[in-house]
């Protein structure tokens, strides 16, 4: 299991405006330029993430994005769930009908604790700690 590009890219861009928290909306651009990401890649980050309400738009000359709520309120597991969709150790937990062996897995259960682990951990660790 791999945490995606889209995640690890989309946690970069929420701890670039929790540095910017206090500052109003920022542009895109200077988020790219920053973090060094596409601009185009940022724009379909930012999608899931403004329409799970983490994040919001301000139209306008002055426009830009900034963090919903304080980066103290928001863990990494949360991005992270959103952008994915949703991680799962192992195929059966995500979609049990596509297993055969669902029903008499020995298995199952060690996968589906891993993943309440990880996402456990991940939420112990809020944006505000990774500044």
């Amino acid at each position: 299991m791999k945490i995606s590009t889209k995640s690890r890219y989309g946690v970069r861009l929420m701890v670039d405006l929790a540095q910017h928290y206090d500052q109003g909306p920022i542009c895109i651009s200077s988020i790219s330029e920053r973090q060094e990401i596409s601009l185009k890649y940022l724009e379909r980050i930012i999608i899931p993430l403004k329409n799970a309400g983490l994040i919001e738009s301000v139209r306008g000359p002055r426009g830009g994005h900034m963090l919903s709520r304080p980066p103290s309120e928001i863990p990494i597991g949360e991005v992270v769930e959103i952008l994915e969709e949703g991680i799962f150790i192992a195929h059966c937990l995500k979609d049990p009908q596509k297993c055969d062996r669902y029903g008499n897995c020995r298995t199952r259960d060690i996968w589906k604790m891993a993943t309440k682990a990880m996402y456990e951990k991940l939420n112990t660790i809020k944006l505000s700690e990774l500044l």
